[in-house]
């Protein structure tokens, strides 16, 4: 009995440390589109006056990682943690390699700037932390990423970017 024992605890003590060697890494999802990086912190004194304020400074940058396929934006969503969510509306033809950046607040949209706007001038993501989903039109994610101040911007200019 003895021996069983001390069989089965050096076993459970092996797979914990095969466990333990594996580094963790985030999910990779099979999708073109992707989180290119993000302005989450805009810069000044954060104000979302529609008139005066900040927001369209803070932005959300997708890009198109494919080689030869292009990504309509239409029915693409974008949420954060707490459930705050932009729906792509329009059609935005993302070529390969080309990214739109998704801003706050109100302006025109524009293919050749690579811009749309929420139309929404309250900020969207968290100044301490939030989680970035992106979601493709059939309900599937496209990618995700989560941030914290300390921990994600290591030159606190309130930008980050995923993949580079």
């Amino acid at each position: 009995m003895h021996i069983r024992l001390v069989a089965t605890t050096a076993a459970v003590a092996g797979a914990l440390i095969a466990l333990t060697a594996v580094p963790a890494q985030a999910a990779e999802y099979s999708s073109a589109l992707k989180i290119r990086g993000i302005q989450y912190d805009a810069p000044g004194r954060d104000s979302n006056r529609c008139s005066t304020g900040n927001t369209d400074e803070e932005y959300l940058t997708i890009e198109n990682y494919s080689r030869s396929t292009t990504v309509n934006l239409k029915g693409y969503v974008v949420k954060d943690a707490a459930g705050n969510k932009f729906t792509f509306t329009a059609s935005h033809a993302l070529q390969p390699g080309d990214y739109v950046k998704l801003r706050g607040g109100n302006g025109s949209d524009s293919d050749t700037k690579n811009v749309v706007y929420r139309d929404n001038c309250n900020f969207m993501w968290n100044n301490d932390k939030d989680t970035i989903y992106v979601y493709k039109p059939s309900g599937s994610r496209a990618d995700v990423h989560s941030y914290t101040k300390s921990g994600s911007d290591k030159d606190g200019n309130g930008y980050i970017t995923y993949h580079g």
